[in-house]
């Protein structure tokens, strides 16, 4: 009964967000990639440093499924030193020129923290999406409810109990200031030991309660590589046995590293047939 619930949780919900007067339809889960413009991402392999490097990563997101680029200009993983915003804003500006002039129809968000360069990227290179995963700030909350893109609210608590106390709190901030379209992000690797990622994902289908989408960012995560004894370079496999349990407790986003196996895992998992209602 427990996998049947599951199995009719995460095809009962059906998301849709606006992208610039397009649906984005999430009822079948989505795969954003990850397209890094940074030198010190903690996997080696997805670092786009260099313009060409940029474009064939775009392209290569596209051609392997993915349905939304994921920009990031400066490392977030535990122990870095954020570059100034000013770095930020070059290394972005180059990078979304690049993806733009290449596939201008593309679904683009931009992994960011700070307001400003959220606000730039809009405004500038029409970006669609915000991927926040501070946790969320004041600011922040003004700046995408005025900019009217869908914004992904990441959650660094430490448990399922407190992450959805966060969410409540934060939604409600967002929906008053007018904003429409929120994915939640619980936040696997922020503000969490590996024993408390496993905790969040054995319960991630309680997030349903907010009726919004979930994104789940997992890809090659110390979570994966510290229990396995190995490096992110060998984290792949581990990667889509955590995602394909991501789906079977309800999100609607993968964020990933390795679209293909990615996508794949979708539409497998998509194969099931749906469950009726349980009574």
């Amino acid at each position: 009964m427990r996998k049947e619930f599951f199995l009719y949780l995460c095809t009962a919900m059906e998301y849709t967000i606006n992208v610039k007067g397009r649906l984005l339809d999430l009822s079948e889960p989505q795969v954003m990639g990850i397209l890094n413009v940074t030198p010190d991402s903690f996997y080696a392999d997805s670092r786009a440093a260099t313009k060409q490097a940029v474009v064939e990563r775009a392209h290569q997101i596209i051609a392997e499924g993915g349905t939304i680029i994921d920009v990031g200009a400066c490392s977030t993983r535990p122990g870095s030193t954020p570059v100034s915003q000013e770095e930020e804003a070059v290394r972005l500006r180059m990078a979304l020129r690049l993806v733009r002039q290449e596939m201008p129809d593309a679904v683009v968000s931009v992994d960011t923290f700070r307001p400003e360069v959220a606000g730039m990227t809009v405004e500038e290179f029409g970006v669609d999406i915000i991927n926040d995963i501070s946790g969320g700030s004041p600011a922040m909350f003004r700046m995408v409810s005025r900019l009217r893109v869908p914004y992904i609210l990441t959650s660094q608590q430490p448990t399922a109990r407190d992450i959805l106390l966060d969410f409540a709190d934060k939604v409600q901030q967002l929906r008053d200031l007018g904003q429409q379209d929120i994915i939640l992000d619980p936040g696997f690797g922020f503000g969490k030991t590996v024993e408390q990622n496993y905790e969040v994902l054995s319960q991630l289908e309680q997030l349903q309660v907010m009726s919004l989408p979930v994104l789940v960012g997992i890809s090659r995560k110390s979570m994966i590589f510290k229990v396995l004894g190995v490096t992110p370079n060998e984290a792949l496999n581990g990667t889509t046995v955590l995602n394909t349990i991501s789906l079977a407790k309800g999100a609607s986003v993968l964020r990933v590293h390795d679209v293909r196996e990615a996508v794949e895992c979708v539409q497998l998992f998509s194969r099931l047939p749906v469950s009726p209602s349980p009574r």
